[in-house]
């Protein structure tokens, strides 16, 4: 329907992810866009080292080496959580979910203190994307990534108005600053929504 209308918006499409305390939700009018919030759970019945083992796997060397000696037990778990938000939010973005999750190795960030971050697929620097990650609160991360939609796997592409996009239009896009989010608590919202009801 907005393709119809709304020329200005051709592969609109939004992300929305929920852990802990909040709830959020990001879109784009040209861009792919994953997003992804995790909360620091700190596990119960294991030790962080056999909690962050079990999902091994997952990770390259260089960012399990990054991840195991980040320092304290609370130090390691924060930056294995940084980088699973951040896998989280690209495979999100791409519309492939957990379908690669077998291969989330094969994605291999790098970030300094949560900046300067770049994504590495099957051992190549992929400069067509842009990462955001930042505290939300209190012991929760959210990530931001914003990609080109031929990027997008075959079944959502088809979804998508626009695949070829001019360099210009796209650089655009890409790298326009990172809206910061609107907090809104839930009375709010539903005040929000009663209000619309009685108008």
């Amino acid at each position: 329907e907005c393709g119809r209308v709304c020329l200005d918006f051709p592969n609109f499409n939004f992300n929305v992810s929920h852990h802990g305390d909040y709830v959020a939700i990001a879109s784009e009018p040209l861009c792919l866009v994953g997003l992804d919030i995790v909360s620091h759970k700190i596990p119960e019945k294991e030790t962080v080292l056999e909690f962050i083992q079990n999902l091994r796997s997952c990770f390259s060397s260089s960012e399990w080496d990054q991840i195991v000696t980040a320092g304290s037990n609370d130090e390691i778990l924060t930056e294995f959580y940084r980088f699973w938000c951040l896998k989280e939010a690209f495979v999100k973005a791409i519309g492939s979910g957990l379908a690669i999750a077998c291969g989330l190795h094969k994605v291999e960030f790098h970030h300094t203190s949560c900046t300067n971050i770049f994504v590495k697929v099957d051992g190549v620097k992929d400069a067509n994307w842009r990462f955001w990650l930042s505290e939300l609160g209190k012991r929760h991360l959210v990530s931001v990534a914003k990609g080109h939609p031929r990027s997008a796997t075959e079944n959502y592409k088809r979804t998508l108005k626009q695949i070829q996009v001019s360099q210009e239009e796209y650089n655009e896009s890409l790298l326009l600053p990172n809206a910061r989010f609107v907090f809104r608590t839930v009375e709010e919202l539903v005040s929000v929504i009663h209000k619309a009801k009685t108008s």
